[in-house]
């Protein structure tokens, strides 16, 4: 359990911060950057939901999604391979991809990219994936520095989610009916 009883420590004043290992680390070490890019996606989903609070399908499942983002920043805040932190796992992996094919089968397929924006929840949730497309690269950046390791769930999890809001943005945008299509050259 988390308790929080003070906000402020001032530990932090001179560009440190803790893992929660408790090993000392610069706020811009590799690892800090990837769950702070993590911790921005669920920020990005919060504001998505201020638009998707009366929707029974997109609503539920981002926030379900928030909580993954949670684990997925404890997981990425804790180093090493203990037994006992939290981990993303395969199954919620495996989720993001049921939610995927859910939402896409109601969708027709694509003629040319989709720009993003349309209704306001289109282009909420488009902002959330590039942000998460983002946490993938610096999560990436990090499992490929010597003596760091990303999971693999890890890093599935967020090239699923950036997909399934790219298909939550097109669901949202009408079923896909209000997407705003890119037009190769239109504007030369």
């Amino acid at each position: 359990m988390v308790t929080l009883n003070r906000i402020y420590t001032r530990t932090g004043d001179a560009g440190s911060t803790r893992l929660a290992s408790g090993a000392p680390v610069s706020k811009a070490d590799p690892r800090v950057e990837a769950y702070g890019a993590v911790d921005e996606t669920n920020a990005c989903l919060g504001l998505v939901r201020l638009h998707t609070a009366q929707d029974a399908v997109l609503d539920p499942m981002l926030g379900r999604i928030q909580h993954d983002l949670f684990d997925l920043g404890a997981d990425l805040a804790t180093p090493g391979r203990s037994a006992d932190a939290l981990r993303i796992i395969d199954g919620q992996v495996e989720r993001l991809e049921r939610e995927i094919d859910q939402l896409n089968a109601e969708l027709d397929p694509l003629s040319s990219f989709v720009l993003p924006g349309g209704s306001p929840t289109a282009a909420a949730l488009h902002l959330a994936r590039t942000v998460c497309r983002r946490a993938e690269r610096e999560a990436v950046r990090l499992a490929a520095l010597d003596g760091e390791a990303v999971s693999a769930p890890a890093l599935k999890y967020l090239n699923r989610l950036s997909d399934l809001l790219f298909v939550a943005a097109r669901w949202a945008n009408d079923k896909g009916r209000s997407d705003v299509l890119w037009a190769p050259g239109a504007t030369r």
